[in-house]
């Protein structure tokens, strides 16, 4: 029985809402027959459920999703906050200049932030895996606990337990198994800190701009026009990342989901929002104090 039998067993039974008070000898053989039936089929189906999770997660990685939503969420409202706060001095140049600084500077401090955070992950999961390594050779009794504890949920029959208890701990993939069903740490990729850090910084840089796109085709002194527009795009790109973050986690299908997407698509525009008409607000109460010390020195 192989570590990977182990885990398609027990992705296969879930935990029992009702407890059980007893269990005739007869329904424990029928269940320890039915749960060997399972281990052999889950040991012939190894090598192809092996290479669909390859294949599948050669062109998905959740976590690199989730870097991608993290850097367009903050690059789709800080940038526009800016760019609508610019807006206010009425010069497209300052606009389009500041938006640049600002989008090469944030993306970045972007990814130098998920590079090392990354990293910090990496290194976390060393330490914990080392010191599982030592626990096993070290301590075996309270490794032994920890595997049937890890069983006890699934209310195995005990002979069962045992024998799995047995090979899991003369097994060199132990601490392996620890981790992923103890302590529930993913091994991170070579390239995750990399992959990590260039995709939250392109995400940032990619939502920023969306904002700036019109500042682009307009006079130097049509800054107001470009913030309708600027708006405009903005209120649309906002709404579609709100609704495709949040039928993304929860389905695409079903009016349920529908309607979770859109409440997450005007969330998205409400942030959006209120980020860039506070940042508007502070650029004219500068210009207020500005105009009025100015006036001030004058008298």
């Amino acid at each position: 029985m192989s570590i990977t039998s182990a885990s398609g067993l027990m992705s296969r039974y879930s935990q029992l809402s009702d407890h059980r008070s007893s269990i005739d000898d007869e329904n424990e053989k029928e269940m320890a027959f039915k749960l060997q039936h399972d281990v052999e089929a889950a040991d012939n189906q190894r090598p192809r459920s092996g290479g669909a999770e390859k294949k599948a997660s050669r062109w998905i990685d959740g976590r690199t999703v989730s870097d991608a939503i993290i850097g367009l969420s903050d690059g789709m409202t800080v940038p526009f906050a800016l760019t609508a706060g610019l807006s206010a001095l009425g010069d497209t140049k300052v606009v389009v200049f500041g938006g640049m600084a600002e989008l090469i500077a944030g993306a970045i401090s972007m990814g130098l932030g998920g590079y090392l955070g990354a990293k910090s992950e990496e290194e976390s999961y060393k330490a914990t895996l080392k010191e599982t390594e030592n626990q096993t050779m070290v301590d075996p009794a309270s490794v032994s606990t920890t595997i049937e504890d890890i069983f006890e949920p699934y209310e195995l029959p005990a002979e069962l337990v045992s024998q799995l208890t047995n090979h899991l701990s003369a097994s060199p993939m132990l601490p392996s198994f620890l981790m992923n069903f103890h302590h529930t740490l993913p091994e991170p990729s070579d390239s995750r800190a990399v992959i990590c850090a260039l995709t939250i910084a392109l995400g940032y840089f990619i939502g920023g701009f969306v904002p700036l796109l019109p500042y682009f085709f307009v006079g130097p002194e049509d800054a107001f026009i470009a913030l309708r527009w600027s708006i405009a795009t903005m209120a649309i790109a906002l709404f579609l990342f709100g609704y495709g973050k949040t039928c993304f986690v929860s389905g695409w299908a079903g009016r349920r989901n529908i309607r979770k997407g859109v409440v997450g698509g005007f969330q998205m525009v409400l942030v959006g929002g209120v980020a860039a008409g506070s940042a508007m607000g502070l650029v004219k109460a500068f210009q207020l104090l500005a105009h009025g010390s100015g006036h001030a020195k004058q008298d």
